[in-house]
Parts: C-alpha cells; structure tokens; sequence
C-alpha cells in the first residue's frame, strides 16, 4: 500500500527538517509532502532541503486548511497526518499502519497522561472525549489528535467538511463514526513542541468549546436537543402543577415553557434529518 505522509506547517523551519529526515529514514518510499501554511521564515526551504514535496498556501489559510490541501495532492492509498514540529514521533507510523493493515478505515494516535501541553487542555480533551463517546455509543480515546492515518478514499469524502481552523482532527472522527467507517486507537506520547506553539490561548479556547456543539450537531443533533426539550416539558409541567395547585390556573410562563421544548425538539427533529444528507458522501 502507497502511503502518503502529510505535514502542515506553519513557521517551523526549526523543526520540519529533522521531522522529514526522520519520516525518510524510516519509509524511504513514502511520500512526504509539506504543506506551507503561509510562512514567513524558511520553512518551504527547509522542507524541501530535506526532501519533502512542498505545497504553498500564498497566505496562512488554518491548519484544517492545509489538511485539505494535503490530501488533495496525496497519492497514496493511505495517507499519515502528523505535525511538523516534533510532537510527534515517526516510529509511531508503523503501528498506525498496522491497524489500517487490520482492517480499519482511521486509526488515531491517542496522546497518554503526560502528553499534553498544560493541564487546562488536557481536562478540555478529557470532557470532549466523553462527550464523544457518549453521542457515538464508542470509547474515543482522543478527539482531538492530529497525528492520525486514514484511507485516502474515505478521508476525501468529508473533505467538504472539514472546517480550516483546529478543529478537523474532531470533525473527521465524527465523520468516519457517522458514516459507519471503522475507527481505532494506538497509544503514542506527544513530545514538548520545537518552536513556539500556534494555539492562541484566548482566542482558540473559546473555538475549541464550540467544538462541543459541534461534537453533537456532526453526529446526533437529537441527542443535543431532545434532553433540552425534556428539560423544557418537565420545567413547564412543573410550574403548571405548582400555579394550578395555589392559583387554579394556567399561566404565560407555562404555556411558553411548553411551546419552547416542542419547537427545541423540532430542531433537534429537522437538524438529524439535514445532517444524515450532509453524510451520503462525496467522491
């Protein structure tokens, strides 16, 4: 099997040369491409010194931007998403390949204890993946893990998908679950970053809470609001209970607490129906 290894990076020229030597020293055949997110130092340079195919964005476009870039130039039949600056390990690749090999359609490099950036990230990853394994019925060990293979095949399916920011490795998972494609998981430990990292604090955090929503609205929208719905109903016909046994009547705040969940549940209804369309794939 041809495989494809895909590099986004943006401002790693510190980094990206010794990753691509170490990929090339393991899988001499391989194709590695870097895909050039807009730098303003030597990174392209760098990559190509090294022996990596470059692809260009004229201006930094997002990291799930430069995913898509990659899989589009990919030819292999099973193409390694890994970061460029040194996160991730090269030696991990086989074990990748090997679950792929197996039989599954994705398999992720799930990041153990110790292997995240600051502590506040790693009780974020740890809530999404429960949230996860919840709307999927599967355990997910690591929603948001870029170091990840997949079936060139599949993967372009959902191409259309994928948002350009961070959030892609999230969305690809939910993805390949909705559509049925089988997803598995292989231990890794994610290293210090070389350089200094990307991820904004304030600003990436609030992007990555709305990943929570999007979490629900990718897979199961109905399993999001039909527990609002029912929250609604209940709180409606409790305060209906209360007000007719001291008043004798039906109230404002009641009839509105009971509109609010029918319509919350016809969202929810409407929103599942839109989005089994938005997985009948695309190749």
């Amino acid at each position: 099997m041809k495989i494809s290894i895909v590099l986004p990076a943006k401002n790693e020229e510190q980094a990206v040369g010794q990753t691509i030597q170490r990929i090339i020293n393991l899988f001499p055949n391989a194709e590695v491409i870097v895909v050039n997110d807009g730098s303003t130092d030597q990174t392209a340079a760098a990559a190509e010194a090294a022996g990596a195919k470059i692809v260009h964005h004229p201006y930094s476009k997002g990291n799930g931007a430069a995913i898509k870039s990659g899989a589009r130039a990919a030819s292999g039949e099973c193409i390694v998403f890994m970061d460029a600056d040194g996160q991730h390990d090269p030696a991990d690749i086989p074990r990748l390949l090997k679950k792929i090999a197996e039989g599954n359609d994705m398999v992720v490099g799930a990041r153990q204890k110790g292997s995240q950036a600051s502590i506040g990230r790693g009780l974020a990853n740890g809530l999404y993946n429960r949230l996860a394994s919840w709307m999927t019925g599967h355990k997910v060990e690591d929603l948001t893990s870029g170091f990840r293979a997949a079936r060139a095949e599949k993967f372009r399916e959902y191409l259309y998908l994928l948002p350009n920011g961070f959030s892609y490795p999230t969305t690809s998972t939910m993805a390949f679950f909705r559509a049925g494609y089988s997803v598995a998981y292989v231990p890794i430990h994610a290293a210090k970053r070389i350089g200094q990292s990307h991820v904004k604090i304030l600003k990436d955090g609030t992007r990555f809470l709305l990943i929570i929503f999007k979490i629900g609205t990718l897979f199961s929208p109905l399993k999001i609001f039909a527990p609002i719905a029912l929250s609604l109903f209940l709180l409606a016909s409790g305060w209906y209970g209360w007000t007719w046994y001291h008043s004798a009547r039906f109230t404002n705040m009641s009839a509105l607490l009971y509109t609010g969940s029918v319509v919350v549940f016809l969202m929810g209804l409407i929103s599942e129906q839109i989005t089994a369309l938005m997985y009948q794939g695309r190749k």
